[in-house]
């Protein structure tokens, strides 16, 4: 199991890791320790991380981790299938072992991984892991971009008439009080999942990784955004407008922007799921927004996995 002492390790092996991003990183997963009860999992081979499971416990069963977006069982490079079974394997035996019944995993999409990552769909088919939810995120895969379509290429357009202008100035004061904090209050009645404490914080210790991206008219902030960058993915966090988006196309111009300033050496646009927070249901105006920008549909999949089944795995151990 993970312990503050092994940070190092922890960290040389994920910023190696074929399936992991900065999120990862111990010093993004430790900003919020005081609310997710860590119980991240190291598995070693000669001496050395071979993979590793971001979690937390809650109760008798593990969770990889609710503090983070995405999860999964993390590899190096140049783990072989054979040893990633034994390592999943031994894994489930030691969490049996230690009285946890259940693993909920929420694997890391493909497109942020830098080599295919599948081993872990496979192991949990062997395992009999029940699927518990599917997540729906609209991507854009810029390779083979459908574009914008005509209606936000005149709200592009728009927003240059009317003189809006990009700053990369990460203010994110300007934007968590002006703009992200109020929309979500008035709409949702809810508070953004980090704090402004928090996410600056962690933009000092990941300044290329986190960054805010604010569109100002008239000198007066009227929309932002706070993008994460990982090595595959351009990912807005948070995104927020004034009431007159519509009227600017601050919003347009805005992911236009982080398109082309952000592209180069990343391949995909991730925009995020499109439920709606209070209902639960998909949000068919923001899917159609999304869509008009040229994203398309992705699947991300949540599982409950009993830890008992490593010994269904008995069979494919060679």
């Amino acid at each position: 199991m993970y312990q503050s002492d092994r940070k190092e390790d922890w960290d040389r092996f994920i910023r190696q890791a074929k399936n992991a991003t900065f999120l990862f990183e111990r010093d993004f997963m430790d900003y919020h320790r005081d609310r997710f009860r860590d119980h991240s999992i190291m598995v070693y081979r000669d001496e050395q991380v071979f993979a590793v499971l971001p979690a937390n416990k809650q109760g008798d069963q593990l969770i990889s981790h609710q503090g983070l977006t995405y999860g999964g069982f993390v590899l190096g490079t140049g783990a072989k299938l054979s040893d990633s079974l034994k390592a999943w394997a031994l894994l489930l035996e030691f969490l049996h072992d230690k009285g946890i019944e259940s693993l909920k995993i929420k694997n890391i999409p493909g497109f942020y991984t830098i080599l295919p990552s599948d081993e872990l769909a496979y192991f949990l088919f062997l395992c009999q892991a029940k699927l518990l939810e599917r997540d729906l995120i609209m991507l854009i895969d810029q390779d083979q971009a459908l574009g914008f379509q005509k209606n936000r290429r005149e709200g592009i357009n728009k927003a240059m008439r009317k003189g809006l202008e990009v700053k990369i100035d990460n203010d994110f004061e300007a934007f968590w009080t002006q703009i992200l904090r109020p929309n979500l209050s008035r709409k949702h009645g809810a508070e953004p999942v980090h704090s402004l404490e928090e996410i600056k914080l962690l933009h000092h210790r990941f300044p290329q990784q986190i960054k805010q991206v604010n569109i100002y008219h008239e000198d007066k902030i009227v929309a932002g955004t706070t993008v994460f960058l990982t090595r595959t993915t351009i990912h807005p966090q948070y995104v927020s407008a004034n009431e007159d988006k519509n009227q600017l196309g601050s919003l347009d111009m805005l992911y236009d922007f982080l398109m082309r300033e952000f592209s180069e050496g990343r391949r995909y646009f991730d925009f995020n799921t499109s439920v709606d927070p209070d209902s639960g249901h998909l949000n068919p105006g923001l899917i159609f927004w999304k869509e008009t920008c040229g994203a398309r549909a992705y699947a991300m999949d949540n599982y409950l996995v009993e830890t008992a089944s490593y010994k269904r795995l008995s069979e494919q151990l060679v």
